[in-house]
């Protein structure tokens, strides 16, 4: 199996400029040792000033979140806010339009400056705009799987460097697996838990998830513990068995489905019942959701409904922006089969 182990991402609420600029300088060290091109990193530059003075000069509670993927030289993007949004979205697609005194490139040239560009909004509600720079010009996803899309938000709550949470994913042309962990509590602490997990999942994706996750338990013995989910999806056949203790929870969601996924109780590293499998069908068109309880549980399926063939990460945002506890770390995870 193929594997990756989960990215995070660094939050820049856009309370001034100074803001824009640190954020540039960020992603700026983040891709200095990288094979990247004077333009390339030049494009990155332009992008994430577009979309921070977009957020400063017209949203409301704009933040920028940006992952540098060094596995593959990709940075994403992320910019979150949550209103008024964009009346008219095709002008303000149009490459070159800019309202007010921005950057003057507008929301059309950061598209084409971008290697992958997706955008919602809602008005009211707000704008998500996902965006991914790497090096060239070549657009389409860098480590896209053939069998899925994925898109996640892995963010540490406010005043932590460290997440407590993290996630992995690996996959062949027949299997997908996954595991969300959340460390108990946050900062260092719980992010060596939650990196021990992905540690243990990642030496061996395609086991027996019962058997990952009595690994995990034993693993994480020296550690303050862990909640987690693993999880396996057979593509052909469209099922998804999973498996986990604590506070992780899913869903599967479609335009006519909507199936709660919840996991026994107990603490890997401290305390689990035997684990016990549970199974799921997906259905068409479907997608599945995993996240940590940094967002509240009790939403409703159509907040994302309307989003179903959208970027993952569009999907992941959208649900951090409008059900996040911000009172913990944060982690959803979105998935959808290719097929």
């Amino acid at each position: 199996m193929e594997v990756i182990r989960g990215w995070t991402h660094t939050a820049f609420p856009i309370e001034d400029e100074s803001r824009i600029g640190e954020a540039r300088r960020f992603a700026a060290r983040a891709v200095e040792s990288w094979p990247w091109s004077p333009d390339d990193a030049g494009r990155l530059a332009l992008v994430i000033t577009e979309l921070g003075t977009n957020l400063l000069r017209h949203a409301v509670n704009g933040r920028l979140l940006i992952a540098a993927r060094a596995d593959v030289a990709e940075v994403e993007l992320l910019s979150i806010d949550d209103g008024p949004g964009m009346d008219d979205l095709s002008t303000c697609m149009t490459d070159g339009h800019s309202s007010g005194s921005t950057a003057g490139i507008g929301m059309g040239a950061v598209k084409r400056l971008s290697n992958d560009f997706d955008i919602h909004t809602a008005t009211p509600g707000g704008t998500v705009i996902v965006a991914r720079l790497r090096a060239g010009r070549e657009t389409g996803l860098s480590a896209a799987a053939p069998v899925m899309r994925l898109g996640a938000v892995c963010l540490p709550v406010a005043g932590e460097i460290e997440c407590g949470d993290a996630w992995a994913a690996g996959w062949d042309d027949a299997r997908i697996a996954l595991t969300i962990i959340d460390g108990l509590g946050h900062g260092p602490e719980a992010a060596k838990a939650s990196s021990a997990a992905v540690d243990i999942f990642a030496a061996a994706p395609g086991a027996d998830i019962q058997d990952i996750v009595q690994r995990t338990h034993v693993g994480l013995q020296a550690t303050r513990g862990a909640a987690l989910c693993v999880a396996t999806i057979d593509v052909a056949a469209r099922k998804l068995r999973y498996v986990g203790a604590g506070n992780i929870v899913g869903r599967v969601v479609s335009g006519v489905f909507d199936k709660s996924l919840v996991t026994q109780h107990g603490t890997a590293g401290a305390q689990i019942r035997k684990p016990e499998i549970a199974d799921v069908d997906i259905p068409e068109h479907a997608i599945v959701i995993f996240h940590s309880d940094g967002l509240a549980t009790r939403w409703k399926p159509e907040t994302i409904q309307p989003l179903l063939r959208r970027d993952p990460s569009i999907i992941a945002a959208v649900l951090l922006r409008d059900h996040s506890r911000l009172r913990d770390d944060a982690t959803v995870v979105v998935l959808r089969l290719n097929a």
